[in-house]
Parts: structure tokens; sequence; C-alpha cells
């Protein structure tokens, strides 16, 4: 099991199964805040939505589809605080899509800023893809700071890209490539 450190206190840390019931609190715990941005949280009504999330990833990494992580606090009580990883990767074009999110009383500390510093380059050096992108909803202005602070580009708006809240919104495609990318 890897461990690996992203700023003082937090670190990432592989899903595991057994984690489902705290990484289910936290969603539970912090739903309003995320629903408005993340068309999932709705259907993750109980810790067996989140126990199928998990396996479904750790299927992801064995087949070396992808990634993910859990962000963990390491300090005072500890516990997962949020989530990053990847969409599937498309190995033929060498490239995927990273997606995030973190309790909401962790946000503005620079945690997930730090955590996808560190995914971007194992995904763009080591796993020698070529291209990353972030899709953030064009309203979540602390969510689209994240890839601007990390020099990607910003490529376009996709229109009604995603449904969420009985909602559709507009998606900000950010890019980086592998040439570009200076952590």
């Amino acid at each position: 099991m890897f461990r690996a450190p992203i700023c003082d206190g937090f670190e990432l840390r592989p899903l595991e199964e057994r984690h489902a019931a705290a990484l289910y609190a936290c969603v539970d715990e912090n739903r309003d805040y995320l629903r408005e941005w993340l068309p999932w949280v709705d259907g993750t009504t109980g810790e067996s939505d989140t126990l199928e999330f998990i396996r479904g990833s750790l299927e992801q990494v064995s087949a070396n589809d992808g990634i993910a992580a859990g962000i963990w606090q390491t300090v005072d009580a500890g516990g997962v605080i949020g989530v990053i990883g990847t969409h599937k990767i498309n190995w033929p074009n060498r490239k995927v899509e990273l997606g995030y999110w973190i309790a909401r009383d962790f946000q503005g500390r620079g945690i997930v800023t730090a955590a996808c510093r560190l995914l971007i380059t194992y995904l763009l050096r080591d796993l020698a893809l070529n291209r990353v992108e972030i899709h953030c909803a064009t309203g979540n202005h602390k969510s689209c700071a994240i890839p601007q602070r990390l020099g990607f580009e910003h490529e376009g708006i996709l229109r009604d890209g995603q449904l969420c809240c009985g909602k559709y919104q507009d998606l900000k495609i950010y890019g980086m490539l592998q040439r570009d990318w200076h952590p």
C-alpha cells in the first residue's frame, strides 16, 4: 500500500473496501455542499454505493486503466477528507481526465492543488501520458482555480456538459500537455 505526502498533515492513500464507511460519512456530512457541483452525490445514498465506487476504483487500478486515492488528514483525529482520481485512461491517445473533491472544512488550504500536482506528475512522467484534462463547472470558481494555479490551459467551454441537481451546467475544459508540465 502506498502513502504519498502531499503537504503538512495530509497524504494520499489508496482506497480500500474497509474505508467505505468513513468515505460515505465524509460524503454524507458534505452532501449539500458537494451536490451543487458533482452529479454522483445524489446517487450515493448509502455505504453500499461508496463500497461499489471503491471496488470499481480498485478494478480500474488493477486493469491499469486509472487511479483513485483518498485524501487523508494525518494529524488531529485524522481520517479521509476527500478523493482524487482519474476517469478511465484513454491509452491509444495517452490522455486522461482528472477529478477531485474535498470536504468543505478543508477548502482553501492548498491541499487539492498539492494532491493534483503529485498525481499529474505521476500521470505525465511515470505513466508517460501526453495529456491530462480537468473539467469544472463554470460557476465552481474554487475548483476552476486549481488548474489555473497549476498552469493548465483553458481550452474552452463544453455547453450543458453535465446535468447536476436537475440543471445543466457548462463545463470549463482545462488541459495540460506533458511537454508543458513543470511542477
